[in-house]
């Protein structure tokens, strides 16, 4: 059986405007004591969407990244503001990322990117029977927002500039979920 180890001397030895990076004491049950560090981004975590124009037609955006110094293919995404819930600030993402709203958003599970040494969850959310409308966001400039056939999954999950795993792995949950839908 698991049994969770103890934290202690959790202490901040960075902060930047996204992340806190801390130092920790870790024991485990068996004793065994080690110093981890892990990323500690403040707020609410994130939301990570997959807006269908139909059954079958993702709208996806390419966005500039930092990481990577490339314009990369995604799915909407942004943090979740104080006092929001992962369903509105899916919603607000969406209105401000692609012009669009959902008339219908479903939770599907949450992520964790690199647990070992971050603690940022995102939350997956399908977003669907979308209706026109735009909000100023927070975007520096604006995104490049393209369709996408699900049926064309398999092809796209090898294009060069979807590498973001969160994108790829909702994809395939939007697809099984539209399916399932279907088929009730």
């Amino acid at each position: 059986m698991r049994k969770k180890p103890i934290l202690s001397n959790v202490t901040d030895i960075a902060t930047t405007r996204f992340f806190n990076i801390q130092s920790m004491d870790v024991e485990f049950s068996n004793g065994e004591k080690r110093q981890y560090e892990r990323l500690k981004p403040p707020g609410n975590g994130a939301v990570l969407v997959i807006p269908m124009l139909d059954d079958e037609t993702v709208l996806m955006i390419y966005e500039y990244s930092g990481g990577t110094n490339r314009y990369e293919l995604a799915l909407t995404k942004g943090k979740i503001d104080d006092g929001e819930t992962p369903l509105e600030a899916a919603n607000r993402e969406l209105i401000e990322e692609i012009g669009y709203g959902a008339k219908k958003l479903t939770y599907m599970k949450s992520m964790s990117i690199a647990p070992g040494y971050q603690s940022s969850e995102t939350h997956i959310v399908l977003a669907q029977d979308l209706y026109r409308e735009s909000a100023e966001g927070d975007e520096p400039e604006p995104l490049e927002v393209v369709k996408h056939k699900l049926s064309n999954l398999e092809s796209l999950v090898y294009d060069d500039d979807l590498t973001e795993a969160r994108s790829i792995a909702a994809l395939y949950m939007a697809k099984e979920a539209i399916k399932r839908q279907l088929s009730d």
